[in-house]
């Protein structure tokens, strides 16, 4: 039983995603967007407790890629869809190019887990999700093509090689001084245009993509990432 108990929480993470893409085809959004938060949570979870229990299989492993596509891919990609991109020429293909980087970007996790140590090469799934997701809940409906080169961005910055820390040790990416000041900066500048619940969840997930970026930017000229 204790075997499968990890399981069943990356389990949940599907039944979350699942949830998501229901209340959208819906159309509420907010539940929507909270259902795919409420997986993130749900993703953080199911390795911790195979820890606690001392269980860990590669059943485990490939069960929760699947279920992070779902729920920070597919559930993202059609939230998108139905809120804005519906309404551009092009916005099928951009949300199918979202859920498509999103599956790219875990396979390439899944075969490089013994090579790249130290930090995540491309911005997580779960991130680039929770960004589409709590952005759509914030409410704001952006002029011309901004939303949909958003989820474009999005989507690259899953299957580019800009190096995200994974917070787990002094052997990680190097987090440097000026990227976090900027960081946090942007982010305290969203807070004071729109301070709502919805802007302090979207907050966070923008402001680890944003970081990435310039982090790895500033890592260009330092000579300390890691190899």
């Amino acid at each position: 039983m204790r075997n499968a108990i990890p399981n069943i929480v990356t389990a949940v993470n599907l039944v979350l995603g699942m949830f998501a893409i229901i209340f959208t085809l819906q159309g509420d959004f907010a539940y929507a967007a909270f259902f795919v938060v409420a997986a993130m949570v749900a993703d953080g979870l199911d390795g911790r407790v195979a820890r606690y229990f001392g269980v860990s299989s590669d059943f485990g492993k490939e069960l929760d890629s699947l279920c992070d596509l779902v729920s920070f891919g597919v559930a993202p990609a059609i939230m998108a869809y139905a809120y804005m991109l519906k309404d551009f020429s092009g916005g099928a293909l951009i949300a199918a190019a979202f859920a498509t980087c999103g599956a790219l970007r875990l396979a390439r996790f899944n075969v490089n887990t013994g090579t790249v140590k130290g930090y995540f090469m491309g911005l997580p799934i779960p991130a680039a999700g929770c960004v589409i997701a709590t952005f759509i809940l914030i409410g704001i409906k952006p002029s011309g093509w901004i939303f949909a080169l958003m989820v474009a961005v999005f989507a690259y910055l899953m299957i580019s090689t800009v190096r995200y820390p994974d917070f787990k040790g002094k052997e990680g990416e190097p987090i440097r001084i000026i990227p976090v000041i900027i960081t946090l900066l942007v982010g305290a500048y969203i807070l004071y245009l729109n301070l709502t619940f919805a802007s302090i969840l979207f907050v966070p997930f923008f402001a680890f993509a944003l970081f990435g970026i310039l982090n790895t930017i500033f890592g260009l000229f330092d000579g300390r990432s890691v190899q």
